[in-house]
């Protein structure tokens, strides 16, 4: 799994690519958003579309960073969610906890709207 970020007004971007899966991926998505977090972005987009396959642990790295930057007054939202991702979050609910978008321009006017 890799990690690029870029920060826009308050959000920082995650652009994920390949497999998103525990082990040291946990350590390293966590570590960037606690950088983000750290850095005073209080907004988090996190792009999936070169994500190619997702577990339940990476719902599970997905749900912290959720919980993490909820705990700062802020949002996590999903960028470019493929259908089998979208699938996935359908069947767990978790489709109701994460707002998703499939244009970053939307994606970032949400945050300047809540």
């Amino acid at each position: 799994m890799k990690i690029q970020r870029h920060d826009t007004d308050d959000v920082a971007v995650l652009r994920v690519s390949g497999k998103l899966m525990g082990g040291p991926d946990a350590d390293a998505f966590l570590s960037v958003v606690r950088q983000a977090l750290a850095d005073g972005k209080r907004h988090l987009l996190v792009d999936l579309g070169a994500v190619s396959w997702i577990n339940s642990t990476g719902l599970g790295i997905l749900i912290s960073s959720y919980t993490t930057v909820r705990k700062h007054e802020g949002l996590l939202k999903l960028l470019n969610v493929n259908r089998r991702i979208e699938s996935i979050l359908m069947t767990t609910k978790l489709n109701t906890y994460f707002e998703s978008f499939q244009d970053e321009e939307r994606a970032l006017e949400s945050f300047r709207a809540a």
